[in-house]
């Protein structure tokens, strides 16, 4: 049909995903919420599926229709509504994995961003020179074209830590990724400087979970987490056998939420993490 979106962005998806969810705590079917609009059912099918955008006087007629009483909830959908402003991002269209540019406009309005990692430096976190290391280790190998477009927005990707109010950050690495050589010794060394760098801005926190840690189960896998303007906006992100997996269920991120919280809780402290760092990359 024309006019509907071809490839609605995870932030529109995630938008169409809560206003089913205040659909159906509310008792109401497609088309009961379609009537008591004034609309078609398709209509409010299209604007749950991410087909089509939906205004913001419309949505908070459907919210007072869904009897949700959540302001703060219903301003923050507002906004995503609303939002017609095209990010950096918006120049690798058509040119990188939608997943990328997905997680860019995530980290874009996230009011906080964390991240867990056992094998690689988290990539805000990393140099040009890992980057292009770590993308360069793919199976099968990436044109050169390709891979340099991986680089750069992952580059751009600090844009978030340069604008005025920096987003705040915090990532717990595990004494693993620290020690791998993704690069060479000289790639290794720089990016040890790198995080050390990062580390001592009042935005960043940086973690350190050692090898000699008794009892530490972990968490399954790399993790991220990005915060929402209310907590029941926030994502999860995993990378998925298939791709990256945004997930935004209320009984998962509260999984995610404690998970971070016991592995913050038994990594060093930032100082000490600092230490930790420093004594790596003097063995380089």
């Amino acid at each position: 049909m024309a006019g509907l979106r071809r490839d609605p962005t995870a932030r529109q998806v995630r938008l169409g995903i809560e206003l089913r969810r205040l659909r159906d705590v509310a008792g109401l079917t497609g088309r009961e919420a379609a009537a008591l609009l004034g609309v078609s059912s398709a209509q409010i099918n299209q604007i749950e599926s991410a087909l089509t955008g939906v205004s913001e006087k419309r949505l908070r007629r459907l919210a007072a229709n869904y009897a949700c009483s959540d302001g703060e909830l219903i301003d923050a959908l507002a906004a995503v509504a609303t939002d017609r402003a095209r990010g950096w991002w918006e120049e690798y269209r058509g040119l990188l994995p939608t997943s990328f540019l997905d997680i860019a406009e995530l980290e874009h309005h996230a009011i906080y961003r964390d991240d867990v990692e056992f094998l690689f430096i988290p990539g805000l976190l990393q140099t040009e020179d890992y980057a292009r290391a770590a993308f360069s280790s793919r199976v099968p190998e990436l044109p050169r074209e390709d891979l340099e477009l991986r680089v750069r927005h992952r580059m751009q990707r600090r844009a978030i830590f340069e604008r005025p109010t920096p987003t705040p950050y915090k990532a717990i690495i595990h004494e693993a990724a620290l020690r791998i050589r993704v690069g060479d010794r000289t790639t290794s060394r720089a990016q040890l400087a790198r995080v050390l760098e990062l580390s001592e801005a009042d935005h960043i926190v940086v973690r350190v979970i050692p090898f000699d840690l008794d009892g530490f189960g972990g968490t399954w896998s790399t993790m991220m987490l990005a915060g929402g303007t209310v907590p029941r906006l926030d994502t999860a992100v995993r990378d998925a056998p298939h791709g990256t997996a945004f997930i935004d269920s209320e009984a998962q991120l509260s999984v995610f939420r404690t998970v971070f919280r016991r592995v913050e809780a038994v990594s060093h402290n930032p100082a000490r993490s600092r230490d930790f760092i420093h004594a790596l990359a003097k063995e380089l």
